[in-house]
């Protein structure tokens, strides 16, 4: 029987604390991500007339962040509210609330009618997270469709999910447009009932977005195949500078009757990037199918983050609520789109060319 003295542990401490060394050492440097790259080359770069193209965010014409008017008027409407706990439920549904209406229109029966789920997220990259799994545990033999090219998270995303990619052609190198022919084809010869992940506008990294036209023939052909169609809305207002314009894609696919899931991001549209502001929506059947889908996504994101901060959020309700604010953004989104005094930074090949 060994007698557990302070030299003996000292000891035994002392021979195997080589040991805990090898906790780690077979962990090694991660894949560079090749987006923050090119910040990471932007920070490295010493030459004063360089841009960085890498994150979708507005700069002034001195590379500033620009900081909207409606942000600032939202930030004092807000202060001195006092929420410093966790999201409350009423914030919470009012963001998701005025989220969809921005999306499916404010008139859209489905509101009304109480069929859809949503939640708030960490932004588009969260929403998307939070689908990816939500699709593994309710449709865990599927697969996620996602364009040639797409945003390279969306890929690490649905992997890290443990839900498997494949892909369909969208982008045309030759033409630099549309390969529309090989799209749809892509669509009908995969398996019914797939998962496909669209650009509902401004899609990165391409800028290329299908007709109004083609959208239609895209939405039936995934009403023939009962494809889900999920839409990442990350530049809503940024590619044509109207809201709605921007949003007639996933219109068309409601007016078909499809059932839509949504992930959408506050972070470029409003410049609140590092607020972390978004929403996960899908429309439902019925309103009773619209409250046990929000019970699970509540559930899956109680084991990821239990709630998101609430500062971003309680600004982003209360834009989208107020009606003075919410016509302050829509004109400023005109400005920032339109006047030359801004330029994106979208990580677009078309747009990049003319700097």
């Amino acid at each position: 029987m060994i007698k557990w003295t302070h030299d003996t542990v000292r000891r035994r401490f002392m021979s195997t604390s080589a040991a805990a060394i090898d906790w780690w050492n077979h962990v090694g440097h991660a894949p560079k991500d090749p987006i923050m790259s090119v910040t990471e080359a932007f920070l490295s770069d010493t030459s004063p007339n360089k841009i960085n193209l890498g994150v979708g965010a507005y700069r002034d014409d001195d590379g500033r962040p620009v900081v909207l008017q409606c942000v600032r008027d939202g930030e004092a409407k807000i202060a001195g509210t006092g929420f410093l706990e966790s999201v409350s439920a009423s914030v919470s549904s009012k963001l998701v609330e005025e989220s969809v209406k921005l999306i499916y229109g404010k008139d859209a029966d489905f509101i009304k009618e109480g069929r859809f789920a949503g939640v708030q997220a960490l932004s588009g990259t969260g929403a998307c997270r939070l689908f990816a799994e939500f699709q593994r545990r309710f449709y865990p033999q599927s697969k996620i469709y996602l364009p040639i090219p797409t945003w390279s998270n969306h890929h690490n995303i649905w992997r890290d999910a443990q839900v498997p990619g494949r892909t369909f052609h969208y982008y045309h190198p030759d033409s630099k447009g549309l390969h529309f022919a090989a799209l749809m084809d892509d669509i009908k010869n995969a398996p019914d009932r797939s998962f496909f992940l669209l650009h509902p506008c401004a899609h990165n990294p391409t800028g290329v977005d299908p007709t109004e036209e083609q959208w239609r023939d895209i939405s039936n052909l995934f009403k023939v195949k009962n494809h889900f169609p999920f839409f990442d809305m990350a530049y809503q207002g940024f590619a044509s500078g109207d809201l709605d314009k921007d949003a007639k894609a996933m219109r068309i696919f409601l007016e078909d009757g499809h059932l839509i899931g949504c992930a959408q991001s506050f972070a470029k549209n409003m410049g609140l990037y590092g607020h972390r502001v978004g929403c996960l929506s899908v429309l439902c059947a019925d309103a009773k199918q619209a409250v046990a889908i929000k019970s699970q996504l509540q559930h899956i994101t109680r084991a990821m983050y239990s709630s998101p901060p609430v500062h971003g959020i309680l600004l982003v309700s209360t834009i989208l609520s107020d009606p003075h604010l919410k016509e302050l953004w829509k004109k400023e989104l005109k400005v920032v789109t339109f006047t030359s005094s801004f330029f994106p930074i979208i990580f677009y090949p078309r747009w990049t060319r003319r700097f």
